[in-house]
């Protein structure tokens, strides 16, 4: 059987986290993925190279770089392969890369949004965007809980991204297992969400899918524990005039100060969860395409 690639970014390796967490919870990410069967590909730019895959001297390069490597999102990766800088891309950058080499599945915290107060300062996340046009599954926690959740759904809708939760029939809302908003499809199995990602290759949908796994209940925080700092970062982030790709950093950084560091903690547990799914998800659809070339499958799309 082939081995598939779970590609990863690095956002959380520089920017989400402190060093060194932020290391250990990388290199930890990929042992899991290593252990179920399929093989890690955290990806980067390093001196203005696209990397797909990353050496242990490499992560940690990155790790130490810290808010050094430049955010990176589908318009900024040109200015920074051209300036031969370093860059920490976020989903719609990795997913671009990922689609590049052909890697169908990508583990990752929370995707990006529609920010809150997003229908009057137009903030939303290319992550949204990218989904809808580059044919990638994408393996999180759900919307990082910072944002808009119910228009983020409505966005994604807007750009034809199907989007399924795993074993539950609420969309998770990041350090929360619920958010309040009905997911529109539901998977319960690795192999479910190998059939379903098959399904949208073959036909070419030309779209990714969302698959959104909640966060471990062992993990979990209190909604209302964890919306009251997220209220608070918000006024704060407000009253210093801090906006576009700055907020999400500060925000997450302040929440997990405002709850103890509480929100750090569930954010490694998340983000190791979902590597453990994508890399069964992964395995899984590699025993589906093995089976379709051999002839073994029952009826083909």
């Amino acid at each position: 059987m082939q081995a598939w690639l779970v590609s990863s970014n690095c956002f959380s390796t520089c920017r989400g986290m402190p060093y060194p967490q932020n290391l250990q919870t990388a290199k930890e990410v990929e042992a899991v993925v290593r252990e179920n069967g399929a093989v890690p590909a955290t990806v980067a730019i390093l001196d203005g190279v696209p990397c797909v895959g990353l050496s242990i001297e490499e992560l940690e390069r990155l790790a130490k770089l810290g808010n050094k490597a430049t955010k990176t999102a589908r318009r900024d990766i040109a200015p920074v392969v051209s300036t031969r800088g370093n860059g920490a891309t976020t989903v719609s950058a990795t997913m671009i890369f990922a689609s590049m080499v052909g890697i169908p599945v990508f583990v990752t915290g929370g995707i990006g949004g529609v920010h809150r107060n997003g229908e009057t300062t137009m903030d939303i996340s290319s992550d949204l965007t990218e989904l809808g046009k580059t044919p990638v599954a994408v393996v999180s926690a759900g919307v990082k809980s910072i944002l808009d959740i119910p228009r983020t759904l409505e966005y994604l809708e807007t750009q034809g991204v199907c989007v399924a939760a795993y074993n539950t029939n609420e969309f998770p809302a990041f350090f929360t297992e619920t958010s309040g908003c009905k997911a529109q499809f539901r998977v319960d199995t690795p192999e479910d969400c190998a059939r379903l990602i098959d399904a949208n290759m073959k036909l070419k949908l030309g779209a990714g899918i969302l698959i959104a796994v909640p966060i471990p209940k062992e993990h979990a925080a209190s909604g209302s524990f964890i919306e009251s700092a997220v209220q608070k970062a918000l006024k704060e982030a407000r009253d210093k005039g801090i906006m576009g790709n700055a907020e999400t950093p500060f925000l997450l950084a302040r929440v997990n100060e405002l709850t103890g560091g509480a929100s750090l903690s569930s954010n490694i547990a998340l983000v190791k969860n979902n590597a453990l799914l994508g890399a069964k998800i992964a395995v899984a659809l590699a025993q589906l395409r093995q089976c379709d070339h051999q002839g073994c499958a029952k009826s083909k799309l």
